[in-house]
C-alpha cells in the first residue's frame, strides 16, 4: 500500500504545571489506542498556524489564542485507519495559564466523536507509563525543542 501525506498541524498544550495534553483515540481500522497531542489535517487555503488553531478549537475548546506562532517540525510515520501516513507536520506550542483547563467537545466531527475517547493533563514521568502508545514517538524530543528552557528538556535527566 502506497503511503500518503496529508499536511498537518499540531499543538503542544502545556498548562501551567507544564503538563501536557494528550487525546486518547481509537484507530477505526484495528481497534489500537494512542495518545497525541490535539491537531490535524491543514485545509486549502489555510496556513499551519491557522490549522492549529482551527483544530485545537474543534477537539478542546480551549482558547486558540494561546497557540504561539512557534513551532518545530516533527517528521511523522504512523499507521492510522489501515493506512500509512507519512511526512513533516508542524507542532505548536501553547500555554495556559490554569491547571489541566477543562475541554469542551462541541466541535468534533462524527468520526471524531467515536474515536476520541478522554484525554489527560501528562506530567513528564507519567508519559513513560501511559498504556497505550505516544504519538510522535519522539514527543520528549519535541518538547524540549519547544520550551528548551523547561522541564521536558532532555539534558540530564533519565526519559
Amino acid at each position: 500500500m502506497e503511503p500518503t501525506h496529508r499536511p498537518a498541524a499540531r499543538v503542544v498544550c502545556l498548562d501551567a504545571a507544564d503538563r501536557v495534553l494528550l487525546l486518547r483515540r481509537r484507530d477505526p481500522h484495528d481497534g489500537s489506542w494512542l495518545w497525541e497531542p490535539p491537531g490535524g489535517g491543514i485545509e486549502p487555503g489555510e496556513t499551519p498556524l491557522v490549522a492549529a488553531r482551527r483544530e485545537l478549537v474543534e477537539e478542546t475548546g480551549l482558547d486558540p489564542a494561546a497557540v504561539l506562532d512557534r513551532w518545530v517540525p516533527v517528521d511523522r510515520d504512523v499507521w492510522w485507519n489501515a493506512k500509512r501516513h507519512i511526512g513533516t507536520e508542524h507542532f505548536f506550542l501553547a500555554r495556559f495559564q490554569g491547571e489541566r483547563p477543562a475541554l469542551v467537545r462541541t466541535g468534533l466531527l462524527p468520526d471524531e466523536q467515536v474515536g476520541l475517547d478522554t484525554h489527560a493533563w501528562v506530567a513528564r514521568p507519567d508519559l513513560a507509563v501511559l498504556p497505550d502508545r505516544v504519538e510522535p514517538p519522539q514527543l520528549l524530543t519535541v518538547l524540549g525543542a519547544l520550551v528548551p528552557d523547561g522541564p521536558w528538556c532532555d539534558r540530564g535527566r533519565p526519559a
